[in-house]
């Protein structure tokens, strides 16, 4: 349970990392992105596929850009990491 926990969260860390750096090159492509966080292509593409479907990222013919929710989420990124510190260290004992 705890190895699906660590995934689910290491792989939102890849997401936010992927939106953060699309924000800072935008529009930015697959391949430059991979360069940059020195990930695989097909883990970038995955990311860039799930933050598209959830509305974080708009594709356009020069690469991917950000959207007004993107700004949102990282914007609300600490206070909602914050909630979920809180939430995990309520489980210890």
């Amino acid at each position: 349970m705890i190895d699906k926990l660590r995934g689910e969260i290491e792989l939102f860390e890849r997401h936010i990392e992927i939106a953060r750096t699309v924000r800072d090159h935008q529009p930015i492509g697959i391949t430059r992105l991979a360069e940059l966080l020195d990930l695989p292509v097909h883990r970038v593409r995955y990311s860039l596929r799930v933050l598209e479907q959830d509305g974080y990222i708009s594709a356009s013919p020069a690469g991917a850009v950000v959207t007004q929710r993107t700004e949102a989420l990282l914007g609300a990124l600490d206070q909602n990491l914050d909630d979920l510190i809180a939430i995990l260290s309520s489980i210890r004992r």
